[in-house]
């Protein structure tokens, strides 16, 4: 039985109530990254793009970012050539969950990092992408309003070029930045085919304008206990 859907303000308080009940912040994110990675798998498997070219994993400096990096990780652990992108001003995410899954892609053998601080170093990047097998857009979750910024904005842009050239796009928790509440677009805003959200359906990812976005949206327990939920 589907769980009913919540709003973004009622995710966030169950993750933190599930953090009070003594799950790591750490857990939930290495969850989340390993559930989007399996996705990224499947899709590549699917559009016969497994193993034709890397995966392009394009993140933003918050927990969204560094759900990208554990899909990072565990791709390339699979056989995958993985390229982890950091776009945002500062050199290290901001969350310690996500900076230490930063610092993890170090060791890891099929993994390049690249920080892309300003629009031209992602005008750079956007020149090879459609040589990527998928797209992952981990940049922003919930809670954008209005325009984005660069160089996030000009990493949406890249996206969109990349659908425009055929590859398959997949979202981590929303595509950046649908409200995950109101279904409200950000300007501009990532087109997915697939969408993997956490823990319960979004009320934004079912409403009309985030679902045109949205593509197919998967929900991947990441261990919030149903307890969590409870207000």
């Amino acid at each position: 039985m589907e769980l009913p859907a919540i709003g973004a303000e009622a995710m966030r308080g169950a993750d933190r109530k599930a953090q009070a009940m003594g799950v790591m912040s750490i857990r939930l994110m290495e969850n989340a990254g390993c559930a989007v990675a399996a996705a990224v798998k499947a899709l590549a498997v699917k559009t016969g793009r497994w193993g034709q070219g890397p995966i392009l994993i394009l993140c933003g400096p918050g927990n969204n970012g560094g759900d990208g990096f554990v899909a990072a990780r565990h791709l390339s652990r699979q056989g995958a050539r993985v390229v982890a992108v950091l776009v945002g001003t500062e050199g290290r995410p901001v969350g310690k969950d996500a900076a230490r899954n930063w610092d993890r892609l170090e060791a890891e053998d099929h993994v390049e990092r690249i920080h892309t601080p300003v629009a031209r170093d992602v005008a750079i990047l956007s020149q090879g992408v459609e040589k990527a097998a998928v797209v992952v857009d981990a940049l922003l979750g919930t809670g954008v309003q209005g325009p984005l910024r660069d160089p996030i904005r000009s990493a949406v842009e890249l996206i969109g070029k990349a659908r425009m050239a055929g590859i398959p796009i997949l979202a981590v928790d929303t595509p950046t930045a649908v409200d995950l509440t109101s279904g409200d677009l950000s300007d501009p805003v990532v087109r997915a085919h697939v969408t993997v959200t956490f823990h319960r359906p979004k009320t934004g990812l079912l409403a009309k304008r985030g679902s045109a976005v949205a593509g197919r949206v998967l929900v991947a327990p990441i261990g919030i206990p149903q307890e969590a939920d409870r207000v």
